[in-house]
């Protein structure tokens, strides 16, 4: 029992440390656009990710009064408990879907630099790495059970 408890809280600190990082950098970002006078909010990018950090914050917080700081039930945390292992699957998924339209981004900013062709296989690589570790990740919550 106290093997599992460290778990979930080695759990919500990682990912409390991951929400404060993602929170950095939507900030840093939105600091950027103003010095350099750039619209916000112009992308696909921009909106999945922005979606991303703000259900991903909202899924700490539940996580954190529902399993951390004990206030539900044990029913109720085994009912509630598939829907926040979905959730943050559904939270996966997005989170590489904004970091694959912010490379394809960055990849059209580029091209109109006339950029080698060294630095486009760099960044497909580099989209193609981060969509197979998303998948391997995904593969080893959803087949965790069955080991």
């Amino acid at each position: 029992m106290a093997e599992h408890k460290v778990q979930k809280y080695v759990h919500g600190f990682l990912h409390l440390v991951a929400l404060c990082s993602g929170i950095w950098g939507i900030c840093a970002v939105f600091r950027y656009h103003d010095m350099a006078k750039l619209d916000d909010m112009f992308s696909i990018h921009s909106w999945i990710g922005l979606t991303t950090i703000i259900l991903y914050g909202l899924q700490w917080l539940f996580g954190f009064a529902t399993f951390l700081f004990p206030r539900a039930s044990e029913q109720s945390r085994a009912q509630i408990a598939p829907w926040h292992m979905s959730l943050g699957r559904v939270l996966l998924y997005m989170s590489i879907c904004a970091a694959l339209t912010g490379l394809m981004e960055k990849s059209t900013f580029l091209r109109d630099q006339k950029i080698s062709e060294r630095e486009l296989h760099l960044i497909n690589f580099t989209a193609l790495s981060i969509l197979l570790f998303g998948i391997f990740v995904d593969l080893s919550v959803a087949l965790a059970r069955y080991v």
